[in-house]
């Protein structure tokens, strides 16, 4: 078998779908050997956010000195940067090996593309002996395929209505679902959550004897900073490589989670995590800039609530453009009204497009939305040439390319391939 191959038969998983359930995980997991019991574990949950304080806790415990295992989804343009060691990717040779030797499993079992590929970093973690792992749930909490760990901490970063299908149409049965990451002999830490969902978290914690640390509580909120304090210990953040006021907060609630379970109380060895944090993560599409005069701007803003901290970031600098252009794209599940709502005010031009994908907003569901809206729009089929033709005009002009990860991770490859 191939590399290729391999990828081929691991991305035809998808059709299987999505398997709420921990049965097929636990009976896969025991087949390796139980990879995920040699892991002390950071768990993390959430709406929005858990993938950027994942990268700053993996940050933090790689300065500290950690070999630390990233476990993150979905991958932009490379399968690789799913499973990461110390940054580095998991290498094509183990991505091989280990669908070489599941061959006959997957044939017999079926899993999901999910349930294969945590297993895969799993089993890639305790093979290497990382220190410690840093795992991001797929979807949800509860019945997600992560869920079988009994990590050191869960960290729920935010809380809000999405994947209502599947999770819960409130607030409080979304928490609920996320917030079953807590297990018993843990420390449970929670972002900026409203107060009915962070009534579901505490409850939790309470009901399984678990030690409860609120960011809110310790944290001290001005117009360019914010100041982290607990008991002796004071940490500053005025800025991050990851634009956006609201990446102070995530990075905060990563030194908090560290410092409370590790008991690191080193500031500079956080400065520097930070500071370093793109290296060691290789985090991307966080309002990246990919582009300079004309400034090109990738941002995963995927539902609602991040739209909303686009926008705050975003608001701040449009005025210095001459033209401002969107091309969005997003998940079907998502609310496209509310987040082409906020939206539609900063650009004089917006692009809608799709990616071939059965989750994906067509088109005619976008163009509807947008008419209801009173959304002037136009239909793009080919995200990379409008792109590229952008790039040679070189005025003073912003170009933002903003929604799903898989939309933005598909546009990144194509720019590549036919660069």
């Amino acid at each position: 078998m191939k590399l290729e191959q391999a990828l081929e038969k691991l991305f035809s998983l998808h059709q299987f779908g999505i398997k709420l359930g921990l049965d097929n995980i636990k009976n896969l997991l025991s087949y390796l050997g139980n990879p995920e019991k040699n892991l002390k574990a950071f768990h993390l949950a959430g709406s929005n956010g858990k993938g950027s304080t994942a990268s700053f806790i993996n940050s933090i415990l790689i300065e500290a000195g950690y070999k630390t295992g990233l476990y993150t989804s979905p991958h932009f343009v490379k399968f690789n940067e799913r499973i990461r060691v110390n940054g580095v990717m998991v290498d094509d040779d183990f991505v091989l090996s280990f669908m070489e030797e599941m061959e006959d499993y997957i044939e017999k079992n079926s899993p999901t593309f999910f349930e294969l590929t945590t297993a895969m970093a799993f089993k890639y973690f305790a093979d290497n002996k990382v220190d410690y792992a840093v795992i991001e749930t797929g979807l949800g909490g509860r019945l997600d395929a992560t869920n079988v760990l009994n990590p050191l901490a869960s960290i729920i970063t935010t809380i809000s209505k999405e994947h209502t299908n599947i999770l819960g149409d409130s607030l409080e049965k979304i928490a609920y679902e996320k917030g079953e990451i807590i297990k018993s002999g843990s420390k449970c830490f929670i972002g900026s959550l409203v107060s009915d969902a962070r009534e579901v978290i505490q409850k939790k914690c309470k009901s399984v004897g678990v030690e409860f640390f609120e960011l809110d509580s310790f944290l001290e909120i001005n117009s360019e900073f914010v100041k982290l304090s607990s008991g002796d210990f004071h940490l500053q953040i005025y800025k991050t490589p990851l634009h956006g006021f609201h990446q102070l907060k995530n990075s905060a609630l990563a030194v908090l989670s560290i410092q409370k379970t590790l008991n690191i109380v080193d500031k500079s060895l956080y400065n520097r995590a930070i500071e370093n944090v793109i290296e060691n993560s290789g985090i991307q599409c966080r309002y990246e800039f990919t582009n300079i005069t004309p400034d090109i701007i990738f941002d995963s803003a995927h539902n609602a609530e991040g739209v909303e901290s686009f926008v705050k970031e975003f608001k701040g600098t449009h005025h210095r453009y001459k033209k401002k252009f969107l091309i969005f794209g997003v998940m079907k599940d998502k609310n496209l009204e509310e987040m082409l709502g906020q939206l539609k005010n900063y650009f004089n031009e917006i692009y809608i497009t799709t990616i071939n994908y059965e989750r994906a907003a067509t088109i005619e569901e976008l163009e509807m939305t947008a008419g209801k809206l009173g959304i002037r729009i136009t239909a793009l089929k080919e995200p990379v040439k409008f792109i590229n033709d952008f790039k040679k005009e070189g005025e003073n002009n912003c170009l933002v390319i903003l929604g799903s990860m898989y939309l933005l991770g598909k546009i990144k490859e194509d720019l590549l391939n036919n660069a």
